[in-house]
């Protein structure tokens, strides 16, 4: 293709495609109870707008790499925006939950093909002196979008009505689809496909997408005590033995994991995971704490979160130019990094319920950083000993890979918080009690409060012991999010010292990595 002006029409094209899977995949959270109102469902049945979503689009990552190969790119990635666009319409237009859940379903399956596909034409399109600007755009798509999502779900939520959550990707995903057919090309270099292998692709359904359904529902169902998560955990665990051993076992299969054998991309696969965990659970403890425990609007929450995105957009160009120097190598600026992380989590560590919105600025500007410098010499390091003709099938294992880190996170966190909350409670209610002088003081104060408002002494005296379990709650959640915060940021410090399996032969920044911004 010509440089110039098409290369930039294909970088508007699979970064607006792309932004459209990673804002779906965090706007709707924001949304839940105007649906639950809206369509008289429960909190159970809601989530599973979330969850249906979410197991789709893992399992469309994992079989990316073999529909492009059988359909060709462009016309898969064209395929995958318009299903998720014409998804799109009917989520908006869903007059009960179910009907909601399935279009979702259907929508992640659209979206789980936007991300690797988008990945690999650029990968295979840019020549290497093109690749770094393109890069740093490509780049901030992905990291913003995320945080996008839940400040433009606020504003949605705020102002409008739920369905226009949806409605939103409906000119975006036109405009896409056309820029694709016009200005995206087929690679001169192409992956054979085989045949379709029903038997891997329901092992793969049984294994991915169960796997998901666990960490998605567990904690709300209990985990373990309940027979809906041991039942899925047998399917998901025959399903997923069964797949690799299918995989291994046949010629040409639907995800290649003998790339696995190569030291180097088996290492930054792990680390995608990595990557993942620390991505998603910070972004899912920051918004929950501000909103249950400092009150803030959902509109306030996003606004929050965005100049740390915009930070990481900032330095992705940066990074992307030293890379190009080849000053020193990639591992070196992972290693900055994952220091700038535990560093963003140790400070906000000291949490209290006396912050406002100016105490979570620089934290979030130190993460941003953080996430600029591990993004793109994580992906650099992962992918440089791949052909072009593995890419695809690279890019959609590390991406599987990564959206499971970041399910993993977030259900780790949210048990993690369920269970230290109880703790923290049970250690601060030992300490109220009447022969407590503090305590004591603090329920008469509380008493006379609601004596004074012509309250019976029986009924003063039960309020004060509620305001003070309310009270004791509030700060056991504290102290909670503060541990949770510390958990993550001594997780990422572990990660510095194993950034060492990397170090082997030199680490060139070739053609096809560049651009491995997914």
């Amino acid at each position: 293709m010509k440089l110039g002006f098409d290369k930039w029409i294909v970088v508007i094209t699979v970064t607006t495609a792309a932004l459209l899977q990673t804002i779906d995949s965090s706007i709707v959270n924001v949304t839940l109870n105007q649906m639950m109102g809206n369509l008289g469902a429960s909190l159970g049945d809601i989530s599973w707008v979330v969850t249906g979503y979410a197991a789709a689009s893992a399992v469309m990552i994992t079989m990316s790499g073999w529909l492009t190969a059988k359909l060709g790119r462009r016309n898969y990635f064209a395929a995958s925006i318009i299903l998720f666009t014409i998804a799109s319409i009917f989520c908006g237009t869903s007059t009960n939950v179910w009907e909601l859940v399935f279009f979702r379903v259907v929508q992640g399956i659209g979206g789980g093909g936007l991300l690797t596909t988008a990945q690999s034409i650029l990968i295979q399109t840019f020549p290497k002196e093109d690749l770094g600007i393109a890069n740093a755009i490509f780049g901030m798509g992905v990291i913003i979008g995320p945080s996008i999502g839940p400040t433009l779900g606020g504003y949605i939520t705020d102002n409008l009505s739920w369905n226009w959550v949806f409605y939103i990707n409906i000119p975006f995903g036109i405009l896409a689809t056309i820029l694709t057919y016009a200005y995206i090309k087929e690679p001169t270099e192409k992956m054979i496909a085989g045949k379709m292998d029903w038997l891997a692709l329901i092992l793969l359904i049984m294994g991915i997408g169960g796997l998901q359904i666990i960490l998605e529902k567990g904690e709300e169902k209990d985990w373990f005590d309940s027979s809906f998560i041991v039942g899925m955990s047998v399917a998901a665990g025959v399903g997923l033995i069964g797949f690799i051993w299918r995989q291994l076992a046949v010629k040409l299969p639907i995800l290649d994991l003998r790339l696995l054998r190569r030291r180097r991309y088996a290492v930054g696969t792990l680390f995608n995971f990595i990557l993942g965990f620390g991505l998603f659970a910070s972004v899912f403890i920051i918004p929950v704490f501000c909103q249950t425990i400092l009150g803030f609007t959902a509109s306030q929450t996003g606004l929050l979160l965005m100049p740390g995105s915009i930070m990481t957009g900032f330095m992705m160009p940066i990074v992307g130019g030293l890379l190009r120097k080849n000053y020193i190598s990639p591992i070196w600026y992972a290693a900055i990094g994952f220091v700038l992380f535990f560093g963003f989590c140790f400070d906000l560590s000291a949490i209290s319920l006396e912050a406002g919105p100016d105490y979570f600025f620089w934290p979030l500007i130190i993460r941003g950083v953080g996430m600029g410098l591990i993004f793109i010499p994580l992906t650099t390091v992962t992918l440089a000993d791949l052909n072009n003709v593995e890419i695809p099938q690279g890019s959609a294992l590390t991406g599987m890979i990564r959206q499971l880190g970041g399910t993993f996170g977030t259900a780790i966190m949210t048990t993690y918080i369920s269970t230290r909350t109880v703790f923290h409670g049970s250690r601060l209610a030992d300490n109220i009690s009447i022969y407590n002088p503090l305590s004591a003081d603090r329920l008469r104060q509380y008493t006379n409060l609601f004596l004074s408002k012509g309250d019976a002494l029986i009924t003063a005296t039960g309020k004060a012991y509620g305001l003070m379990q309310g009270a004791v709650m509030k700060q056991a959640l504290v102290m909670t999010y503060a541990d949770a915060f510390l958990v993550i940021g001594a997780f990422f410090m572990i990660c510095v010292p194993l950034l060492l399996l990397f170090i082997g032969k030199k680490i060139e920044t070739p053609a096809h990595v560049e651009m491995a911004m997914e």
